[in-house]
Order: C-alpha cells, then structure tokens, then sequence
C-alpha cells in the first residue's frame, strides 16, 4: 500500500496509510484481533483526513477493499468515492464454511502471499492465515455484502485478469449490490492479486489519481 498512497502523495494529495492492528507483526498477534479492530482503524485514519482536507476519497487492496467499502457504507456523502483493487468480500471455496469450528481447533492455514507475477517483488506478508481472524473477516463481510446498496459514491474497481486469491465471485457480488452510478473497472493484464506491487501498479497509481481529481473536483 505504502508504494500507491507516496504515488498520490506525490501528486499533491493528502494521504493516510494506516497500518492496521496485528499487521505488520506476527500472525499470532493478527489472530487475536478482529474486524472491528481494523475497522476501527481505518475509522480514526478517515477522521483525521476529514479534519485537514476538503474531501476523502477511500481506497483499498483485498481486505482492505471490503474496508473502504464498510466506510463508504458507513459515512456516505463524507466519502467521495471508493477506490478498489482486487477486493475481497465473498469467496467461493468451500473450507471456509468449516472455520467456526476449525478455528479453535487449528490456529492457522498455510499463508496466502505473494500472489505477485512481477519477479523478484515480494509482498513480506504472513506465512501462517489465522484462523480465528480469518473467521471475523468473513463474518464482516457478510455484514458488509446485506450493506453494499447504501454504497453510492462513485467507484473505480481495479481486477486482475488472474487472480489466486480473491476469486471473480467478489467483484460479482459488488457490481450486483452496489448503486453507484458512476462504475468504472479496469481489468489488469499483467498482475495478480497484489497488483500494487506488480506490473500494472503504475496505471493503478495514475488512474486512481485522475479518479480522485474528478470525483472531488468542482
């Protein structure tokens, strides 16, 4: 993420990166937090941007998609647009119906990074996926998905032609619930999931910026 918002920082935008609760540590300690948790994150992170700009546009990758969307659920008109790339709201795999129960059996699954097809970048995420936090994301989701119809604000979805860890059911679900009339996607050739760092990161940091221009200009 740290690479997209110094591209929009370069700009002349104002932009916040929170890192949020039990990332950037250890997956033991990303097990012991939760939804709300993150959320609530982003939440104080939005708040001080309203404070020093005139407008907020909210973006995110993966989970953090289904963030910004909470957010823009959540806020409304305070949100201006959304900005998304590869999100993750639904998935279509079938083990995930087991982690009420696995979670306290199991702590952990094998990680999911580095899903990156530009070589030599590596993401420097977890090994190991919690499964207790894992379980919490997807109950926010679930949440997230009966809100999706209060999401109005203009929208730019970004999706990799090849992706190995959010699957197409995602955007599916998205472009059916959401009633903002002001959808654009564009489809990325040449990355995977974590497209911010891969081949196409430079038209996501250009697109995004002209996005955000148009949405909160006059």
């Amino acid at each position: 993420m740290v690479p997209w918002g110094r591209a929009l920082a370069a700009t002349g935008l104002g932009v916040s990166v929170p890192r949020l609760p039990g990332h950037g540590t250890t997956w033991q300690e990303l097990n012991r937090t939760r939804w709300a948790d993150w959320y609530g994150e982003v939440d104080r992170s939005f708040e001080k941007l309203r404070a020093n700009c005139d407008q907020v546009v909210v973006g995110g990758l993966s989970m953090g998609g289904a963030l910004a969307l909470r957010l823009a659920a959540d806020r409304g008109r305070e949100v201006a647009g959304v900005v998304l790339v590869n999100p993750a709201v639904s998935t279509e795999r079938k083990d995930v119906l087991a982690l009420p129960v696995l979670k306290h059996v199991v702590p952990a699954f094998p990680g999911i990074t580095n899903d990156i097809k530009k070589p030599g970048v590596e993401e420097f995420g977890y090994t190991r996926t919690p499964l207790r936090a894992a379980h919490s994301m997807m109950t926010g989701w679930k949440a997230l998905r009966d809100d999706l119809p209060k999401v109005t604000q203009p929208l730019l979805m970004f999706l990799s032609t090849e992706d190995h860890v959010a699957d197409a059911s995602s955007a599916r679900v998205i472009r059916a619930a959401v009633s903002s009339r002001d959808l654009v996607e564009h489809m990325l050739e040449n990355s995977y999931h974590v497209a911010t760092l891969d081949n196409d990161a430079p038209i996501i940091f250009e697109e995004s910026a002209q996005f955000i221009r148009r949405v909160t200009g006059p």
